[in-house]
Order: C-alpha cells, then structure tokens, then sequence
C-alpha cells in the first residue's frame, strides 16, 4: 500500500465529516460508515469512518478514519481523526 496516497485519500474522505456538524455525526456513535475508494493508482481502499466520546458523554466527539488496501494492512490500518467540541469547534485548530 503506497501509504502517500493512502494518507491523502483518507484526508480527501473525511473533509466532508468535518463541515456536517456535531449533532449529525452523532450517528457514528451507532453505525459506522463503510464504503471503498479508488486511488490515483488503481488502488481499491477500503475506508471506516467512526465515532467514539473523546471523554465524557455528550462531551467532546473524536470522529476516525482508517484506510486499508484490504490486504496484510487491514490489520494495521491507517488512522486520522480529529475531535468536535458540541459548539462545533474544533480541539486543537
């Protein structure tokens, strides 16, 4: 897995969580998104998007994203996360 491409397709993929909002993310904490991407190269990658209380419930949201190309990596994938206040700030931007 080129681990560039993966890192930025990731990237590319949770963009789009960021803007939806606290209360409409709150639905990861229930059910997962699960879906594939095609990278520049042909890579398949397979993508989780989930999320978990980064403290306290009804605290602060930590959203997180993992990438595998579906082989060995699906073991170790990739991660990137960020976390969303309920006001809808962000931590640590």
């Amino acid at each position: 897995m080129n681990k560039q491409e993966a890192k930025k397709v990731l990237e590319d993929q949770l963009l789009p969580y960021r803007s939806i909002g606290y209360e409409r993310l709150l639905r990861l904490l229930k059910e997962q998104d699960v879906f594939e991407v095609t990278g520049a190269s042909g890579t398949v990658y397979q993508l989780e998007i989930q999320a978990v209380w980064d403290g306290r419930k009804r605290g602060d949201l930590r959203v997180r994203g993992s990438i595998d190309d579906k082989g060995w990596r699906a073991f170790a994938p990739l991660i990137s996360d960020f976390i969303v206040r309920p006001d809808g700030t962000f931590v640590d931007e």
